[in-house]
């Protein structure tokens, strides 16, 4: 997917460049600052030396050295002073100056930290939301793969009132998987033992099983790809629109396209019911269309729908949420 957030140290990440938060100097310091700096080695400070330093929310790239990236794109982030100061618009710039930075050197892989997150006091869940919206805009427009790369999970990252929100839900819906079959097999031990014989039952297509089986074939229903098609179609949306939107790159939604019979994952499935802003009931069809169903012994399954009752089709949100709680995210 073009954005993705990790739980990676990024100075193990192999990528085209990482993003290093730098303060003025650019001469190392605390947090990732000195962590870059160790990892990369002294031909790094020696770089850096001759930049003459780099003022608030802008940008300046050296050579990976010892690092697994090609280069480090350095950028200052602000001190958090209340947030009327003119941080947001500053970080903002931090993440912009920094993406076209990274495009001008032809770079399709770009790791980020949380920039301003740490010592500098910006307030996580706010420098969350600054990070996605500058790198979505940025996505809008280039073909490029964004990784940001976050230490710890829980409500600092979405805010506590959602984070809240979201623990309420899962506690009324979500139904131990593993619980259920305990009480089942207490119930009926025989049945949970043997497999009911019915449910491997074999299909019969008649002497030869030829005509039958073209005829079951010749009426298969419409598969995911044709579904999410006609669903793009009606909802008069774009191919690009919708998978910019769904947070899935051109390469696999070419892969959709070109292949009626085409699988996805059950991430994929989702994303793109959330990019076409299926009620509940669509999404849980479009699912089945890919051979997937939403469970309520599924944490994930119960955040997306959540968010898709609250009627707030934000797939990056929702990869936060989801994130959060430690739950795989939704795309390619």
């Amino acid at each position: 997917m073009p954005l993705q957030i990790v739980e990676k140290d990024i100075t193990t990440m192999q990528v085209d460049a990482i993003v290093n938060a730098a303060n003025n100097s650019l001469l190392g310091g605390g947090g990732v600052d000195g962590c870059i700096h160790r990892a990369a080695g002294p031909e790094l400070l020696a770089e850096c030396r001759t930049l003459g330093g780099c003022k608030t929310g802008e940008a300046k790239i050296t050579g990976g050295y010892r690092l697994p990236c090609r280069y480090i794109i350095h950028t200052v982030g602000p001190i958090w002073c209340g947030g009327d100061q003119g941080e947001q618009e500053l970080l903002t710039s931090c993440y912009r100056n920094s993406l076209e930075l990274a495009l001008a050197h032809d770079c399709e892989t770009v790791a980020f930290p949380l920039i301003s997150s740490g010592i500098y006091g910006y307030p996580k869940d706010q420098a969350l939301q600054v990070a996605v919206e500058t790198i979505r805009n940025f996505l809008q427009d280039h073909e490029m793969t964004v990784y940001l790369a976050l230490f710890g999970r829980g409500p600092s990252r979405i805010g506590r009132g959602l984070y809240d929100e979201i623990r309420v839900y899962l506690g009324n819906r979500y139904v131990d998987s593993d619980a259920v079959m305990s009480d089942r097999a207490e119930a009926s031990p025989d049945l949970m033992a043997a497999p009911c014989e019915a449910s491997f039952a074999q299909p019969t297509y008649g002497k030869t099983g030829v005509a039958s089986l073209q005829e079951a074939l010749a009426g298969m229903e419409e598969s995911f790809s044709q579904m999410l098609l006609r669903k793009i179609d009606e909802k008069g949306m774009t191919d690009v629109q919708c998978y910019k939107k769904a947070n899935i790159s051109r390469k696999l939604f070419s892969k959709i396209r070109s292949d009626a019979l085409y699988r996805p994952s059950k991430a994929t499935a989702l994303a793109f019911a959330i990019a076409l802003e299926l009620p509940l009931s669509e999404t849980k069809e479009l699912l089945e269309k890919a051979g997937f169903a939403l469970s309520h012994s599924n944490k994930a399954d119960i955040i997306v729908e959540y968010f898709i009752q609250q009627h707030n089709y934000d797939v990056l949100v929702i990869n936060e949420a989801l994130f959060a709680f430690g739950q795989a995210l939704l795309g390619g």
